[in-house]
């Protein structure tokens, strides 16, 4: 069977439902000679008439062959129709995205983004999923928070560099930076050893530092409270204490140390796969947040030198 187009398939349904040749012309907004020609072209494609034309202002009849054809071929319409609806729908950004995240993102920068995302284009579908900060890999995610190197073929943009911060008890140690010697051997309050922490702590080492760890556990909120009832200090991210608002706390004093340990926040993407518009403005509205935040943090943190955009392809390098 020869080929034919849709818009045959448009051209017939018409006829049929308006009886003749011209009053489907009129609603299509062709002319009548066009049809013919459509209808002409349909029915060498399928092999024969698909109506009978009795002549005149009498109404066409459809042939059982017409009868099949129609009926396929309604059912190729509707189709057609869905697949132009959810294209426009991918355009406009009700699509799907995958992001990857962790945890000081995760309660700090991704509600954000999520919120303002959803503002925007409320039917997207979104799906958050935890990476292991040990092995992470992009895989079939569309976005990747991560403050590492990514394996893979991968581009980014580098959002902030955020300092590690010293909490200790109100009136521990004068006001002002700490240098970071002085944590040696001091009691501190800590996560287990997770990938975080154990970089945290060879990155102390590095600089004079190997505290003596009092108490470990997991979450920002129970370190802080272990910090106020004085059983030791803790070095923690500047993410985890803005999010616990831990400035307005009478009870805790924050210090910059020096050397600050810094990690490198960026977002990764897949290089050489075609982003979608969700895709596209996910990161921008992430790099608009990751924006807001820098300008709050001190300027030991580089804020001067955050949110560049640059591209970095194959494993583990570093923009």
């Amino acid at each position: 069977m020869a080929d034919f187009e849709l818009r045959h398939l448009r051209t017939m349904a018409a006829i049929a439902g308006e009886g003749t040749f011209g009053q489907a012309a009129a609603r299509l907004g062709y002319t009548q000679s066009s049809v013919s020609q459509q209808v002409a072209a349909l029915e060498k494609a399928v092999g024969g008439a698909v109506f009978d034309r009795p002549g005149g202002p009498k109404p066409v009849r459809i042939t059982p062959l017409g009868e099949v054809v129609l009926a396929h071929g309604r059912e190729l319409l509707t189709r057609a129709a869905a697949l132009t609806d959810a294209v426009d729908r991918f355009r406009a950004g009700h699509g799907r995205i995958d992001i990857g995240t962790f945890q000081s993102v995760s309660n700090l920068i991704l509600p954000v983004v999520i919120r303002r995302l959803l503002d925007e284009h409320p039917g997207c579908d979104i799906r958050l999923s935890d990476v292991p900060p040990e092995d992470p890999r992009i895989g079939e995610l569309d976005l990747l928070f991560h403050d590492g190197p990514v394996d893979g073929d991968v581009e980014r943009v580098k959002l902030f560099d955020e300092p590690y911060l010293l909490v200790t008890g109100e009136g521990a140690v004068p006001d002002g930076p700490v240098g970071v010697p002085v944590l040696d051997e001091a009691p501190l309050v800590a996560w287990p050893p997770t990938h975080h922490q154990r970089w945290l702590e060879r990155t102390l080492a590095r600089t004079g530092a190997q505290p003596r760890f009092v108490f470990r556990t997991t979450g920002h909120e129970t370190i802080l409270s272990m910090v106020r009832a004085g059983i030791g200090w803790a070095v923690l991210p500047w993410l985890a204490l803005h999010g616990q608002d831990a400035w307005s706390d009478d009870q805790l004093a924050i210090h910059p140390l020096e050397p600050s340990p810094i990690r490198e926040l960026s977002l990764y993407w897949p290089a050489g796969r075609t982003a979608s518009p969700l895709g596209i403005r996910t990161r921008e509205i992430a790099v608009d947040v990751a924006r807001e935040l820098a300008e709050r943090m001190p300027a030991a943190a580089g804020a001067d030198d955050s949110v560049r955009s640059r591209g970095t392809r194959g494993a583990g390098r570093r923009a």
